[in-house]
């Protein structure tokens, strides 16, 4: 009997692996997302789902809920404990899945993120389960993303021209100059 629910229990946790990736691929192509960043969020979902069918297994297979509550709470704790100071790398990874499921921007938009210490606008590079990434002239800005989900973020649809490459704005003031020195004085001062 022990094996026939073993075999099921593989056979669902199959299933439902093939099931959460196919569901979040079809997410990833409705959204414009890259195939790199639904094998981050694919792998992260396939390993909570994992952890949660070894949980079942060893309950099916007859290990007592008292001794596996002792198991599991000592690894918890061991876990927490090693994991305390290292939260923000946990917040990070549960705003990555909420940004992948409702984040209204994507790789290629231009955003600026409301912050009254500093200017913070580009183009989004890349999103990762960390951070995402927002090129400003040659210079790329990591941005965490949990302060990405806590802070106003505004869609331009192009970069302010206090943000636009330095060798336009040079281009910009050689013409200003030029024209300045072409023109003729018709003032009568020398």
């Amino acid at each position: 009997m022990k094996i026939v629910v073993i075999l099921s229990l593989l056979a669902a946790y199959l299933l439902s692996i093939s099931f959460v990736t196919q569901t979040i691929s079809k997410i990833g192509a409705k959204k414009s997302v890259k195939s790199y960043r639904i094998k981050y969020i694919s792998k992260t979902i396939n390993l909570v789902l994992s952890g949660f069918f070894v949980i079942l297994l060893f309950l099916f297979l007859g290990i007592e809920y008292s001794q596996l509550s002792l198991f599991l709470s000592s690894v918890f704790a061991i876990l927490g404990v090693a994991l305390f100071a290292q939260w923000s790398i946990l917040s990070n990874i549960t705003a990555s899945l909420i940004i992948f499921f409702a984040f209204p921007y994507r790789v290629g938009d231009t955003v600026k993120i409301v912050d009254k210490d500093d200017d913070i606008s580009g183009i989004i590079e890349e999103i990762s389960l960390f951070h995402v990434i927002i090129r400003k002239n040659d210079d790329l800005i990591t941005y965490p993303n949990t302060l990405i989900l806590q802070k106003a973020v505004i869609k331009l649809a192009h970069l302010p021209p206090s943000t636009e490459p330095a060798s336009e704005n040079m281009e910009t003031a050689e013409k200003a100059t030029n024209t300045n020195e072409t023109k003729p004085n018709t003032d009568g001062i020398k």
